[in-house]
Order: C-alpha cells, then sequence, then structure tokens
C-alpha cells in the first residue's frame, strides 16, 4: 500500500471516534509538550544548518534535507523562552501544514500517544489569546501543552491576519450591503480564528466563531431549540455556513461535521472544513462525515468566493 493510501486508511480509522495522534517532546527540561501526529512528516537529528543573514532571531537558518530547502526554527525561542544554545544533540521536528514545510528545534522526542479529543482540554480562558497552546492534556501524571504551531509560523512568517483581495471585499461588502448573513466558526488556533474574522469582516458577513467544535455545536443546538419554540426562524435560514477546523480540543471537525448531520434540525447546513494540514486524504475524510466542502486555511480568496457564491445562492432561493 503506498504511503498516500495507508495514511487516508490511517486517517478514516479515525473519522468519526474523535480520536487523534499526539507526538510529545520537551525542549529544555521535562516539561512535555505536543504537536498532532498529521502535521509532521518526520523527525531527524538536526542536520547542518546555514545561516540566512537578517533573518528573524527565530529562524536559525535553512538546511538540505534530501533534496528540500526548508527554514529551521528555534522552537523554545519562539515560544519566548531560552533559545537552544547548541544544536549538537538537538532533534528536528520536519512539519508540513500552511502549505508549507519547516522544521522546529527540540530537545528530545517521547513518543507518540492516541487520545480522545475530548481528554483535550482547552487552556485557561484568561490565557486564550496571549499564549502559545491550543490545548492541555496528562498523559499518564505528565501534563501536556499542545502547542499553537500556527500561531508560531504566522508570528515567524510575519503573515497578515486578513489578505482578501480588495476586489473580493468590494465585491462581498455591495451584497452585503442592507442584508444579515451570518457564519458560525471554529479553531482551536488564535491566529486562524483572527484571521477568519477578519475575512467575514471584509465581506460585511456577521460571525460567531468559538475555539472548538463542542462549543459550536452547542451554540447550534440552542439556535435549533430556539427555533423548535417559534422563537426564532430554522437554523437553516439563520446560518449560512459553519466554517471549522479538523483538529480541535474536546470535539474535532469531523465529530462536529457527524454530529450537525445526525441532528434533523442542523442537517441542512453547508459545512466547510478548513483546515492546516495538506494531502489528498482531505477529500476522501470530507465525504466520509458528509461535509460540503475542503479549504485549505490560508486559501483567503478561495474561502471568500465560496461565501460570496453562498450568499448569491442563498438571494436567488429567496427571490
Amino acid at each position: 500500500m503506498s504511503d498516500l493510501l495507508k495514511t487516508i486508511d490511517r486517517r478514516t480509522k479515525l473519522v468519526g471516534m474523535n480520536r487523534m495522534e499526539l507526538l510529545l517532546f520537551t525542549l529544555h527540561d521535562q516539561q512535555r509538550f505536543g504537536i498532532n501526529v498529521f502535521k509532521v512528516r518526520e523527525v531527524i537529528r538536526t542536520p547542518e544548518i546555514s545561516p540566512v543573514p537578517k533573518s528573524d532571531p527565530r529562524v536559525v537558518g535553512i538546511a538540505d534535507i534530501r533534496g528540500t530547502t526548508m527554514p529551521i526554527i528555534d522552537l523554545p525561542l519562539a515560544l519566548d523562552l531560552p533559545p537552544m544554545s547548541d544544536n549538537t544533540g538537538t532533534l528536528t521536528i520536519v512539519t508540513e501544514f500552511n502549505s508549507s514545510i519547516q522544521g522546529f528545534l527540540v530537545g528530545a522526542v517521547d513518543k507518540i500517544v492516541h487520545l480522545r479529543w475530548e481528554d483535550i482540554l482547552p487552556p485557561p480562558e484568561t490565557l486564550m489569546n496571549v499564549n502559545y497552546l491550543t490545548g492541555v492534556t496528562k498523559v499518564g501524571n505528565n501534563l501536556v501543552e499542545i502547542i499553537d504551531v500556527e500561531r508560531v509560523l504566522q508570528e515567524v512568517a510575519g503573515r497578515s491576519a486578513a489578505d482578501v483581495s480588495d476586489e473580493l471585499a468590494q465585491k462581498g461588502l455591495s451584497i452585503t450591503q442592507g442584508k444579515k448573513f451570518h457564519v458560525v466558526g471554529c479553531d482551536d488556533s488564535v491566529v486562524a480564528r483572527a484571521k477568519l474574522k477578519a475575512i467575514l469582516d471584509k465581506l460585511g458577513v456577521e460571525s460567531s466563531i468559538y475555539n472548538n467544535g463542542r462549543l459550536a455545536l452547542e451554540a447550534l443546538q440552542r439556535m435549533a431549540e430556539q427555533a423548535e419554540k417559534g422563537d426564532a426562524l430554522a437554523v437553516s435560514k439563520q446560518v449560512l455556513m459553519v466554517v471549522s477546523d479538523i483538529e480541535m480540543p474536546e470535539m474535532d471537525g469531523y465529530t462536529l461535521t457527524a454530529n450537525i448531520r445526525k441532528d434533523p434540525r442542523l442537517k441542512d447546513l453547508y459545512v466547510v472544513l478548513n483546515s492546516s494540514l495538506s494531502g489528498g486524504f482531505n477529500d476522501t475524510l470530507t465525504q466520509k462525515v458528509g461535509a460540503n466542502k475542503f479549504l485549505s486555511k490560508w486559501h483567503t480568496d478561495e474561502l471568500a468566493n465560496l461565501i460570496i457564491e453562498r450568499i448569491r445562492l442563498k438571494d436567488a432561493v429567496a427571490a
């Protein structure tokens, strides 16, 4: 079986089970951190690194790994911890997400563990927007902090919060003027939530954005209960679409979608799965759980175009 087919088979078995795999690692001491295995291509001994003049201080340099040149990021320094003073004996976690490949310097790698998403809790609300964590969990007697690698990469790369083209932004504002359209979103990354809100704001679309699938589902269920009492319109008439990340604490995007499809009050909602992960398995898994569309999280104009198309379709149906 090819590597791609193995990945599809492996991930498909986890769909609907609300499960994930976490790679555990340490930086300077025994505190364990985690990263979703599906963002990881491999773990290697840190290769020879060539410095890059005038680069961000968190970028140690670049390395050639089997013909692929990639930046190597000092993960402790990126997390506002003391930097790696010496690369000797360190490991590099090679990751692929946000349509890019990069390596993160770490002290040591522990193991891969299988967990349920409901066992992974969001960081405390008081720290929600000021730290680099997407979740915390316990493995044995050890507290594990799950790193928001998307935020790390966004800060190092200096990407803007929203980059909808001016033409699309104006098109969106022209068709939403004087009307109310609402999108429900969920994502465990503070950077991704800010980006999604900025996109919707630029298009003139109202939004409710949560940090995991459980909170989004509960909000949709409350809307459905109000509709049943006659206090509101049906949810499908209130909500233009649901835009969900896939990997999230407590409830992932696959399980959220499956729950939406099981609920007769919600089953007609248009659901977009929006992930930083790349690979051919995405379409397969999107179909399996019944989502309408998969989009790469950082292809901003694609999402903006889809939102505009959905608004036009809603308008045409209402006319």
